[in-house]
């Protein structure tokens, strides 16, 4: 499968598709995530590696697209430990309330990085 790009992810009426997506793969990254214990966080690099893949941005549009409400996706992070900036206020007030610790909206992942 080729990298997935804005203009392969939707139809015109802006609905997602995922034709030509590995759903298995898709799927395994989505119980990585699920698998992320309370007052712990995870990089999209550790889920896709965890998941078999090389593509940190393939976790990222599956977390963004395929997620439910019970997938906790405020546990998966940037590599330097940031939440993506439209998501910050959010997911840094639930990691709060998990006992993540985020100094000047950055997390220490050397202290609370995941290891399955």
């Amino acid at each position: 499968m080729g990298p997935i790009s804005p203009a392969d992810s939707a139809e015109p009426d802006g609905s997602v598709f995922t034709r030509g997506m590995d759903m298995e793969l898709a799927q395994r990254m989505l119980d990585v995530v699920a698998r992320i214990p309370a007052g712990a966080v995870a990089t999209y690099g550790d889920v896709a590696a965890m998941a078999g893949s090389r593509s940190p941005r393939l976790a990222g549009f599956v977390l963004a697209q395929l997620s439910d409400d019970d997938t906790p996706w405020h546990r998966v992070l940037r590599a330097n430990g940031t939440p993506a900036p439209h998501l910050a206020q959010e997911q840094l007030g639930r990691l709060r309330s998990e006992g993540v610790v985020p100094v000047d909206g950055k997390v220490d992942l050397r202290r609370y990085r995941w290891h399955e």
